[in-house]
């Protein structure tokens, strides 16, 4: 089983992209944020004529969430449902028989000072409460996206100048832990401790690709039923160096239940 995720920065402006991508790499499932595009005006018709089905949930020109796969899901949910904004073009969840995927862009928080900073802080709470409500650590989950936080200081190319920054801040790294503690661990770092590999890249940054100027904010966590059967996870850069690329690339995992590797 293959599993993946990929900011899109428009999935109309990038479908060749995705596209070329889906069939060369063959995944079980893809998951994309930022779509930005209304439900109405979705390419899905792109994704159907290379075998795929896909959910989706966006809004113009912001946000956005779909998940690309290659069976129709068992079952579908949008948004977080709590009671207060479900923010529904943000976290779609699917289930394939017992395998349940989560699939989030997180919001980026803007500056330490702004509303939704506080508001990123509160959502990595609200999706805990999630994980609570619906799932048990003990099932087969993965939570993939642009978690738009990068965990540790090997997940950027310069941690010691960014410790102001809404996507490395202390107070948003511990409301990520919080949450992954919840049942999850991170598959990239279980198969690539080192430093030096990020998925995102940003465009006034000039060859930051080649220069290694990068941040690790795209992952996939997977809980323990999940771990056992990890055989490793990669980040292809090759999508972020095509012309009129999104500022992300994508990441994937793959499974095996002959993997044997203890969790």
């Amino acid at each position: 089983m293959r599993l993946a995720t990929f900011n899109a920065n428009s999935v109309r402006s990038r479908l060749p992209i995705i596209l070329d991508w889906l069939a060369t790499h063959q995944p079980d499932v893809l998951c994309l944020q930022e779509t930005k595009v209304q439900d109405a005006d979705f390419p899905t018709e792109g994704f159907s004529g290379a075998g795929y089905q896909v959910v989706f949930r966006g809004e113009k020109s912001y946000n956005g969430v779909a998940i690309v796969s290659r069976e129709k899901p068992d079952e579908i949910r949008f948004g977080l449902d709590d009671g207060k904004s479900p923010d529904e073009t943000r976290l779609v969840a699917a289930r394939f028989g017992s395998l349940q995927i989560v699939n989030t862009y997180v919001p980026q928080g803007r500056s330490l000072d702004h509303p939704m900073f506080a508001y990123k802080l509160e959502w990595f709470r609200r999706l805990k409460s999630f994980f609570d409500r619906h799932y048990q650590p003990n099932q087969p989950i993965a939570w993939l996206g642009d978690l738009n936080i990068a965990p540790a200081p090997e997940d950027v190319h310069n941690a010691a100048d960014q410790e102001d920054h809404v996507c490395y801040h202390r107070d948003v790294r511990a409301a990520f832990a919080d949450t992954v503690s919840w049942g999850f661990t991170d598959v990239f770092r279980r198969h690539h401790p080192e430093p030096g590999h990020y998925t995102f890249f940003d465009y006034r940054t000039v060859n930051a690709v080649k220069r290694k100027m990068g941040w690790r904010v795209d992952h996939i966590l997977v809980t323990k039923p999940l771990v056992r059967t990890s055989c490793d996870c990669s980040i292809d850069l090759a999508p972020r160096l095509l012309p009129s690329p999104s500022d992300h690339t994508f990441l994937f995992a793959d499974f095996s239940p002959a993997s044997g590797k203890p969790a």
